[in-house]
């Protein structure tokens, strides 16, 4: 096995500590993780990052299940718009997308580079979200819901989700939280499910096209990935999470810059 493998999986471990920690920011590795050091093919990537993220959150989703943390009729709520539109996106935009995109003069933007760049400015808008300081942490008695704005917050992450292969929590939790006035631990549990109903039918979508999937490759990552999910859920216990989360919003603030400049200036 070559060192770049054993690289990868050892940060596959992080992408499973990142979940149980703080609800997200498994994709956000997962895909530059598979694509800059695994040389896996960007949108191919994007498919793998869909079952690994899909898996590891639902196993994270059942152990926070078990603690009374995840709230399933939210999960139903946002979850259905979510499933339905990051299937059809996977399944029938995905493909569309062309292989050139457009050229301007001698810059031509290829479909894996665009997506690359979605990613990233998703990675940008996350890093924001997790930097931003987070005022509602007080459990609530009664959970209110604006269906509306919830409905169209999860057909957005959704198709956002099958796009770039993210998981979204970083965009569930926020709408949990302000949508819903969902305490944060109940967000984390709750957007764990979602993110694994979504993610693996995004999957499903993808095993109706012609891609070969390195099935060793996504499940040794997967089962490292799971692993880290329980180190992640004991670490919570620990870890002040405000900060934890602040820390982790700066990290991807710089690798969505780093893969802007990587993918325009290669």
């Amino acid at each position: 096995m070559e060192i770049t493998q054993l690289v990868g999986y050892f940060l596959a471990v992080l992408v499973g500590i990142s979940l149980g920690l703080i609800g997200s920011g498994g994709s956000i590795l997962t895909v530059p993780i598979l694509v800059y050091i695994m040389a896996v093919e960007p949108v191919l990537a994007t498919a793998y990052s869909l079952f690994i993220v899909g898996s590891t959150a639902l196993v994270g989703g059942v152990k926070n299940a078990f603690l009374k943390l995840v709230d399933f009729k939210t999960v139903i709520v946002f979850g259905i718009p979510s499933i339905i539109s990051v299937y059809v996106a996977r399944a029938f935009i995905v493909p569309k997308i062309p292989d050139v995109v457009f050229t301007l003069n001698s810059f031509i933007l290829t479909k894996s580079v665009a997506l690359m760049l979605l990613f990233a400015i998703i990675m940008i808008l996350a890093a924001f979200s997790m930097i931003r300081p987070n005022k509602n942490q007080e459990i609530n008695s009664v959970i209110k819901y604006n269906y509306g704005l919830i409905l169209l917050e999860g057909t957005l992450v959704g198709v956002l989700t099958g796009l770039v292969g993210a998981g979204g929590g970083f965009l569930i939790i926020p709408a949990l939280v302000l949508l819903a006035k969902m305490p944060m631990k109940l967000a984390v549990g709750t957007s764990l499910f979602i993110i694994a109903a979504k993610s693996l039918l995004g999957f499903i979508g993808d095993l109706q096209g012609s891609e070969i999937i390195n099935w060793k490759l996504v499940l040794t990552f997967t089962s490292l990935s799971i692993l880290g999910i329980f180190i992640g859920i004991a670490l919570s216990k620990k870890i002040n999470g405000s900060k934890l989360k602040t820390s982790f919003g700066y990290f991807v603030l710089i690798m969505g810059i780093y893969i802007i400049f990587k993918e325009l200036f290669k």
